[in-house]
């Protein structure tokens, strides 16, 4: 019987992992007008993949941002991601902290880029920024980019956890991207934290007591006069 079951399951139309990577990029993005009139492209890409939970995971999340107020996206966009870490999107962050060690860790990312035959804009991002990963693993060196997103898995679980605690439609981004990353994701944030194995103990410099991923990002001041996305 198991042996059944496994062989139907071998026999699953398999999703492309580029076309998740490609969509959860753009979902991941600030909602300004160019990401909204992407929104059908995204839709139409998905809707070409097999019904897997990965491609209804994020077709829900099209869905949502293209029904709703352009100004409120925005908003809740910058209270989910630009006004706390509690779920940022930079994925050294949650292995490094503000350490003197994050340092090399986006270096890693950086020489990944410049071994690529693509030119990768930043955009003013830092270079561990999942959007940018994401579109590099889609676009530019898939098998390169999948060892990328694998080696960070436990940041991946821990902002797929926070945006799931928080209520934010955007976990579903998340929980897309993990399902295409060998084994199950875990349940809590003990079991992602678990994840890294034996990494050695983060040197934390000038931190506060307690997680140093609940820090504030930015006041809410600072950001307004960052512009209009926070950054």
């Amino acid at each position: 019987m198991r042996g059944r079951i496994a062989a139907t399951l071998s026999r699953r139309p398999k999703v492309d992992d580029r076309v998740v990577y490609q969509a959860a990029s753009w979902l991941l993005s600030y909602p300004d007008a160019e990401l909204l009139t992407r929104l059908p492209v995204v839709r139409s890409a998905l809707t070409e993949q097999p019904d897997r939970p990965e491609t209804r995971a994020l077709l829900r999340v099209t869905d949502h941002l293209s029904a709703g107020d352009p100004e409120a996206l925005r908003q809740a966009y910058v209270e989910v991601f630009d006004l706390s870490r509690k779920q940022t999107l930079y994925l050294t962050y949650w292995s490094d902290g503000d350490t003197r060690r994050r340092g090399s860790a986006l270096g890693a990312f950086k020489k990944l880029y410049r071994e690529s035959d693509f030119l990768v804009d930043t955009r003013g991002e830092l270079t561990d920024y999942l959007p940018m990963v994401l579109e590099f693993a889609a676009r530019a060196d898939p098998a390169g980019g999948r060892e990328l997103l694998i080696e960070h898995r436990p940041s991946l679980e821990l902002i797929r956890l926070a945006l799931a605690e928080r209520d934010s439609v955007y976990a579903d981004v998340l929980v897309a991207l993990c399902a295409t990353l060998p084994g199950e994701s875990p349940a809590d944030k003990a079991a992602a934290l678990a994840l890294r194995g034996s990494s050695p103990t983060v040197e934390r410099v000038g931190l506060e007591p307690g997680d140093p991923r609940l820090l504030p990002l930015f006041t809410t001041t600072e950001l307004a006069a960052r512009g209009p996305r926070g950054r």
